[in-house]
């Protein structure tokens, strides 16, 4: 498969269009726009809307305007992650050429009794010599290799593939490509070398990391940043009951989130425009303060 790396800095947000932005996901906007300014790089934006199901009417527009009124400026266009589906295809076509892929007809029933790790069931391999279902996900194999990578912010991180992960889906029983594979087609097409997010998708890396071995691509350096939390240390999400960001409130707004991301903004910002707010963090901002830290206790008023 053809390598789309580069030289030069490439960052990127990718939201997915289940819900609208909140402050959870401004934390995220922000750290990776911010190391992409610093870093004279490219930022792009990608709305990843490849699983229909799970998304909100009218998630994505709402998504970029907020983004629009918080005075993020991204390179090129927005990139669509349902425009890349060719790709992926092509992608899932020389994995299974390859005879690293097989189809898995085992439903969540059959899987009750299966190990279960920190990204959820394990995989047996109860399919690995085949199965004859109609309907079916197919599966990538692992081995016991252990990734490991360097993460910017967290440090050595590894992963047994074989005990830890399990063969995992990269095409899903309704026909939808699985996340892991449409995001490292999209990087890659894109040419995305830094990945900047937060932590709670760092056990998912060695998956990702995985698939860009086995199709040839670059591997991205990483930088998972603390997650926002409520007080009792729920993850701040849809679910949790996090709150649209209100974009009439956006300076107020973006100097709590910089100030989250341990950068000590000055008093004088507080009547400062969008453009004055970014051109002081940009200056300001150092990824490294938020080394080691796992989570960010988000005040009630965010949330």
């Amino acid at each position: 498969m053809q390598d789309g790396g580069g030289n030069s800095y490439v960052g990127r947000f990718a939201p997915s269009p289940t819900g609208p932005l909140h402050f959870g996901s401004l934390l995220a906007a922000c750290a990776s726009y911010l190391e992409a300014k610093q870093r004279a790089g490219r930022w792009l934006l990608r709305i990843e809307d490849i699983d229909p199901p799970r998304e909100q009417p009218g998630a994505a527009d709402r998504i970029i305007r907020a983004l629009e009124s918080f005075g993020f400026e991204w390179d090129g266009p927005v990139h669509y992650q349902s425009e890349s589906h060719e790709k992926h295809l092509e992608a899932l076509a020389f994995l299974e050429a390859s005879n690293l892929t097989y189809h898995c007809g085992c439903s969540r029933k059959d899987l009750a009794e299966a190990p279960v790790g920190p990204l959820g069931t394990i995989y047996p391999g109860t399919c690995r010599s085949g199965s004859d279902a109609s309907e079916y996900a197919v599966r990538v194999r692992v081995d016991d290799t252990v990734v490991t990578f360097d993460d910017r912010l967290q440090g050595k991180q590894a992963q047994s593939m074989l005990t830890e992960s399990g063969d995992f889906i990269v095409h899903r029983r309704d026909k939808l490509i699985a996340y892991h594979l449409a995001v490292v087609v999209d990087d890659n097409l894109h040419g995305v070398n830094d990945i900047v997010r937060g932590i709670d998708l760092m056990d998912s890396t060695p998956r990702q990391i995985w698939l860009q071995r086995l199709l040839g691509y670059a591997i991205p350096t990483y930088a998972h940043i603390p997650v926002a939390v409520h007080p009792d240390g729920d993850k701040l999400s849809k679910l949790t009951g996090a709150r649209e960001l209100d974009v009439e409130q956006a300076p107020a707004i973006l100097i709590n989130a910089l100030d989250a991301l341990s950068l000590d903004t000055p008093s004088e910002l507080v009547d400062a425009t969008l453009p004055e707010i970014w051109s002081w963090a940009a200056e300001a901002w150092d990824i490294g303060r938020l080394a080691g830290r796992q989570s960010i206790i988000v005040p009630n008023q965010q949330q």
